[in-house]
C-alpha cells in the first residue's frame, strides 16, 4: 500500500509556507505525520507555523529549480524519517499579462518553479519508491490546466505542462505500485491573489485594456473565493489515504464548472474537426 497502514506517514512537500502548502502542513502535524517542506524561507515557514507542534518537521530551504538542492532535501528527509510515502508538488506563483507582454526571463522563471522544479522533485524521489514498490505523486495543478484564460497564458501553458507530465508520469510508474494524482483547485481563499504571489509583467503592450482591468479585478478579488484551503487540504489527505481519487481530482464547484464547460467546448472542436482530419490519411482523397 502507498500509504501507511500503521504509524506515521511522511510527506513532502514544496511550497510550504503560505496558502494551500501551509494550510496542509499544518494539517499534517496536527495528525503526527512527518513533513519534509521546503520553502525559500525557513524563518517564514516556522513563524507561520507559530505554535504548532514542529517535533516532526523538517523545514527545508530550497531552491526547487537547483537540482542538486532538491536532492540533498529529499535525502535529507530520508536521513530524517526514511522512505518518503507522498510528494505534494504544490510549489507555484500566478504571472498575469498578455502573451506577448512576458519576457523570456518570466517565463523561464515561472517553469522552472512549476515545472522544472516538480521535474527535480520526481527524480530525486522516485528512484526510492519504485524500489520499496510503494509511493504516491500528487501534483498541485489549476483549474487552468484544463482550461484557459485571458491573460493567463504563461501560468496555464505551465500548468497543462504539468498535466502532460502527470498523465505520463502515471502510466509509467503503475507498475511500481507508485500512485499519481493531479489535484485541480478552482479559486482558493488563500494568498495566491496577492502581490507577492501574483505577478505581472515588467512591460506591458498598448491595447490589452482588458487584461488590465480583469488583472485589477483579480487583485480585488482576495477574501472573496470561493474555495475553503483547510478543506482543500482535507481532501489532499483523503487523496493520499483512500487511493481511490480518479487522475484528474477537481476541488471546489467553480473547478468543476469550468471543466465541464471545457470538455463541452473541446469535444465540439473535435467533432467540428472530423471531417477535415479523415482526409489526411493516406490514401484518402481530400
Amino acid at each position: 500500500m502507498p500509504y501507511p497502514t500503521t504509524g506515521p506517514a511522511t510527506w513532502f512537500v514544496t511550497g510550504a509556507s503560505h496558502g494551500l502548502g501551509l494550510e496542509l502542513v499544518q494539517q499534517l502535524l496536527r495528525r503526527g505525520d512527518n513533513v519534509a517542506a521546503t520553502t525559500r524561507s525557513t524563518e517564514r515557514l516556522i513563524a507561520a507555523l507559530g505554535s504548532a507542534d514542529t517535533s516532526r518537521l523538517l523545514a527545508l530551504r530550497v531552491n526547487l529549480a537547483d537540482e542538486k538542492e532538491v536532492a540533498n532535501a529529499v535525502a535529507a528527509a530520508g536521513d530524517r524519517f526514511g522512505g518518503i510515502d507522498v510528494v505534494v508538488n504544490n510549489a507555484g506563483y500566478g504571472l498575469l499579462g498578455a502573451v506577448e507582454e512576458i519576457t523570456d526571463a518570466e517565463a523561464r522563471e515561472l517553469f522552472d518553479v512549476q515545472i522544472f522544479g516538480a521535474w527535480n522533485v520526481l527524480r530525486a524521489v522516485l528512484p526510492g519508491m519504485r524500489a520499496r514498490r510503494s509511493g504516491h505523486v500528487i501534483n498541485i495543478s489549476s483549474i487552468l490546466g484544463l482550461t484557459t484564460f485571458p491573460g493567463w497564458g504563461a501560468y496555464c501553458a505551465a500548468k497543462y505542462a504539468l498535466e502532460g507530465l502527470t498523465g505520463s508520469l502515471a502510466a509509467e510508474v503503475a507498475d511500481f505500485g507508485v500512485r499519481v494524482n493531479l489535484v485541480e483547485p478552482g479559486y482558493l481563499r488563500t494568498d495566491f491573489l496577492r502581490t507577492h504571489n501574483l505577478r505581472l509583467p515588467a512591460r506591458v503592450a498598448d491595447g490589452y485594456d482588458a487584461i488590465r482591468e480583469m488583472t485589477d479585478a483579480h487583485l480585488a478579488m482576495p477574501g472573496t473565493q470561493l474555495g475553503d484551503p483547510a478543506k482543500a487540504a482535507a481532501a489532499i489527505i483523503t487523496i493520499a489515504r483512500d487511493g481511490t481519487a480518479p487522475l484528474h481530482q477537481l476541488l471546489g464547484s467553480d473547478s468543476y464548472t469550468l471543466a465541464s464547460t471545457a470538455v463541452e467546448h473541446l469535444t465540439g472542436d473535435i467533432e467540428a474537426a472530423r471531417q477535415l482530419a479523415t482526409t489526411t490519411d493516406i490514401g484518402q482523397n481530400a
